[in-house]
Formats: structure tokens, C-alpha cells, sequence
């Protein structure tokens, strides 16, 4: 969304295209692009945890996501366990992989226990990908 509310990331996702829309020209100069979730998905998608061969979106891990007017994006995600090895690079590899998109502005990533994560929260693909049917 771009409305600046906040929408829960969707439980199971396909991989969402990475690239993002274009600014459009105007007698006044080209304009900035348009942020659009799926974007911002596609990035996070390419975050991976070094111990799991699956990408965090479809771990489950990105719980919910804010687009502002002004390129500013919020993520709340959280980890597999407060002891996770990954804990300090995951969410600068999130704002890293956000950043790098046309027309993002700011990145604020915010990691939150609540709700804990468990493994209900991954995708279909994980699951078949981890081999937890």
C-alpha cells in the first residue's frame, strides 16, 4: 500500500518480481517512481538466512509492511529465535535489499517478537523446500 498504513505481509507468496515501476514524464521533469509492495517483497525475497535455503519472506519471517507517500518504507519482521546467529545481519541485509529499489527514500526495519515465529508461518514452497510437509 501507499497510503501509509500498515498491511500484514501475506503468509505464502510466490516470488513477487524484484523490479520496479518507472517515473513517468511531465512538462514540470520526469517524476520519481511509484514505490509498490511487490517491490519491495521482490527485495526482501532475495534475503536468504545462511543456515535455511529459503529466502525470509517465505520463512515467514516479515510480518508486516509500510509504504509512505514519500518513499519511506517500514518493515516489522522478526527471527526464528532470539538466539538466531543471523540477528545482526539480517535486518541490514532487509534495508540494504529495499534501499537499492528506485524511489525509496528512508528504511526502517524493526524486528518484533510478538507473535514468536514458528514454522505455521512459512509458505507452501518452504515447506516443500525444507521438506516439512
Amino acid at each position: 500500500m501507499s497510503d501509509g498504513t500498515t498491511t500484514e505481509a501475506p503468509a505464502a507468496a510466490g516470488a513477487a518480481p524484484h523490479g520496479a515501476p518507472h517515473g513517468a514524464w511531465t512538462p514540470e521533469g520526469e517524476t520519481a517512481p511509484r514505490l509498490s509492495e511487490d517491490a519491495v517483497i521482490g527485495a526482501i525475497a532475495t534475503v536468504y538466512d545462511p543456515e535455511i535455503p529459503v529466502n525470509i519472506y517465505e520463512l515467514g519471517l516479515v510480518y508486516a509492511l509500510e509504504l509512505g507517500e514519500a518513499g519511506a518504507v517500514k518493515v516489522e519482521m522478526t527471527l526464528t529465535t532470539p538466539s538466531c546467529p543471523s540477528a545482526q545481519e539480517l535486518p541490514g541485509q532487509v534495508e540494504e535489499a529495499i534501499r537499492a529499489l528506485p524511489g525509496v527514500k528512508d528504511v526502517a526495519v524493526e524486528i518484533v517478537w510478538d507473535p514468536p515465529w514458528d514454522p505455521s508461518r512459512m509458505s507452501e514452497d518452504a515447506r516443500l523446500a525444507l521438506n516439512m510437509f
